[in-house]
């Protein structure tokens, strides 16, 4: 189970990883599954999330955005949302590492072991994230089908 997040800093990213640590992660470790972060945020920058919140699962950085943009999960800040960054604060691909104005945005991706994609759930509101339970309800669904 790949969980896409913007970055370490980001406000809504520090609220959602630590509820999928206690509500998800531990479900999903019990059904089987494995339940990792993935950000584009580079390694060393991204490490102060995990350490922060004492995550039990997995953080991966996703260099330049490969595999989100292989799912379509990508966004680009369009140019006011540019100016403000740059009026208000730091440029994102500082924040990030990654030099570049893209981000994910916020979801899920439930690869099966032949790797096939067998749900996913992605928002294009930074601040809505999958509930543990629709994403525990589709590895519950799949695993009863695999086994059929």
């Amino acid at each position: 189970m790949l969980v896409f997040f913007r970055f370490a800093g980001c406000p809504a990213c520090n609220i959602a990883l630590p509820y999928y640590n206690a509500h998800l992660a531990p479900q999903l470790a019990a059904l089987g599954a494995t339940l990792v972060g993935v950000s584009p945020q580079v390694p060393e920058k991204l490490r102060a999330i995990k350490e922060c919140h004492a995550l039990s699962f997995r953080i991966a950085t996703d260099a330049g955005n490969a595999l989100a943009r292989r799912f379509g999960v990508i966004y680009e800040f369009d140019e006011p949302s540019r100016r403000l960054s740059l009026e208000t604060g730091t440029p994102i691909g500082d924040v990030t590492g990654t030099g570049t104005w893209e981000l994910p945005m916020p979801a899920v991706v439930m690869i099966d072991q032949k790797g096939i994609v067998q749900f996913a759930d992605v928002s294009p509101d930074w601040l809505v994230c999958t509930e543990p339970h629709a994403i525990i309800d589709a590895v519950r669904d799949i695993n009863l089908r695999t086994a059929a």
